[in-house]
């Protein structure tokens, strides 16, 4: 990725700029303001990050979910502006997450982002290879209802799909990718939506509970586990990436960008989370479409926009990895045997990475609990306590009196609150997880 690192020489920076993975250029991003709309709304609002959300309603109440869910919209629309305001607080372009951590709290904040980037980019691209391979197989089944294929061969060939887009050098390089994504995100919301409805409306409505199911500290570990899923259903690890690819003004055009995107999200996020809990209350599935039976054309019609879409989103999500191994990388367009060694290196560590998160996701297939854990180790810190804590050290705050105090005292609650909410996210996903392990066995085919 463009880097202001200080372990690089310009030219190799610049090298690594314009072939690496970070989607800039030496001169400035490329992308306009809607290209930057499509990499936001595809990098958050992915069918994985949709599909959990009625099943966190159900683990914590229609009270306490709705609020936890209109909160967590607006907490992380705000965050993200904060994240696009330090563009260029110090005068330098922070052309990732990680730079931008240097440049606010030095080595150790460029380590920690590191570390919770890893985390978060690693959980979400297992979450949603699992819900790829759940898509593709239902799609399968559609036409092939004793097929003998499994979940872990489906979540293979996506695999394969892949380690194919992940030869394109950069996110700028897969804006059209995300702009198709995009739409798919729209068509995935309408089409389950719809769904969800039609088929609450086929239930005897009188047969839906609504309570918490369980015993007290089941229903504990429940709320934590929500809190969890619905922290990874706002995630986005990736905005200062992403702002590299637009254009100047790229601080304006990146609030046009989250703007749209969460326009996008509100108009669908709160419609899924609200019809699928209403259709199938307490028992609906922790992935959405698992819950559908009816009409089957339209599931069909759901799980493809859900594969499309999700292919969009796991690459956004693998360039940080890749970033890290191409910054070591020697690179020089005017070297052909260099520039070949290059690609030979590129599609070895990308075809490493891909070999581990399809092992992982195949070994593993408890989408709803790599969710969880993604949200509160991953995307808590990421997008909800770092921008709150690095705009105020930043020190840029509003000069009338009145209004600072209120940012300092707002961003100081959203930090504590979701410190709070990662570790509880984490007890609940580490919880469920040993449960699912001592339930299915590994390569388990759901």
């Amino acid at each position: 990725m463009g880097s202001a690192s200080d372990d690089h020489s310009p030219e190799s920076s610049t090298c690594i700029d314009e072939e690496g993975g970070g989607g800039g250029s030496v001169h400035g991003g490329r992308g306009t303001w809607k290209h930057g709309a499509f990499h936001v709304a595809t990098t958050i609002a992915t069918p994985a990050a949709y599909a959990p959300l009625p099943f966190a309603l159900a683990s914590l109440g229609w009270p306490l979910g709705v609020s936890s869910l209109v909160g967590a919209t607006l907490a992380t629309w705000y965050s993200s502006l904060l994240i696009a305001s330090l563009w260029r607080w110090n005068g330098e372009k922070q052309t990732t997450y990680r730079e931008l951590a240097r440049s606010i709290f030095g080595p150790k904040g460029y380590w920690s982002i590191t570390f919770f980037q890893q985390v978060a980019s690693l959980g979400n691209n297992i979450a949603i290879h699992i819900a790829a391979g759940s898509s593709l197989k239902a799609t399968y089944k559609y036409y092939h209802k004793d097929g003998t294929l499994t979940l872990q061969q489906f979540i293979i060939f996506f695999g394969v799909f892949e380690l194919l887009l992940s030869q394109f050098p950069d996110i700028h390089s897969l804006r059209w990718v995300n702009a198709l994504c995009t739409f798919c995100t729209v068509g995935f919301a309408g089409t389950t939506i719809g769904m969800t409805i039609y088929n609450g409306k086929k239930i005897d409505r009188k047969s839906v509970r609504y309570g918490l199911q369980g015993s007290s500290s089941s229903k504990a570990f429940k709320a934590f586990n929500a809190l969890g899923a619905i922290a990874f259903s706002f995630g986005d690890a990736m905005l200062p990436e992403i702002q590299n690819t637009v254009m100047e003004p790229a601080k304006k055009n990146m609030y046009k960008s989250v703007s749209a995107a969460y326009s996008i999200i509100v108009l669908s996020y709160w419609q899924i989370a609200f019809s699928g809990y209403w259709a199938f209350g307490s028992e609906v599935q922790s992935y959405i479409l698992s819950s559908l039976t009816i009409p089957g054309w339209a599931i069909f019609m759901a799980n493809i926009f859900a594969v499309i879409q999700i292919s969009g989103c796991f690459q956004i999500y693998c360039r940080p990895t890749y970033a890290y191994f191409e910054e070591r990388m020697p690179s020089n367009k005017t070297d052909k045997c260099l520039r070949m060694r290059s690609y030979l290196r590129r599609l070895i560590f990308t075809s490493v990475y891909m070999v581990i998160i399809t092992t992982a996701a195949a070994a593993m297939p408890f989408f709803g609990d790599f969710v969880s854990i993604c949200g509160a180790i991953g995307f808590t810190p990421l997008d909800f306590v770092f921008p709150a804590i690095a705009f105020l050290k930043a020190g840029k705050m509003p000069k009338n009196i009145k209004l600072r105090r209120l940012v300092q005292v707002l961003n100081l609650t959203i930090s504590a609150w979701f410190s709070v909410v990662a570790v509880l996210g984490c007890l609940g996903a580490v919880r469920f997880i040993i449960k699912d392990i001592k339930t299915y066995k590994f390569f388990y085919d759901i």
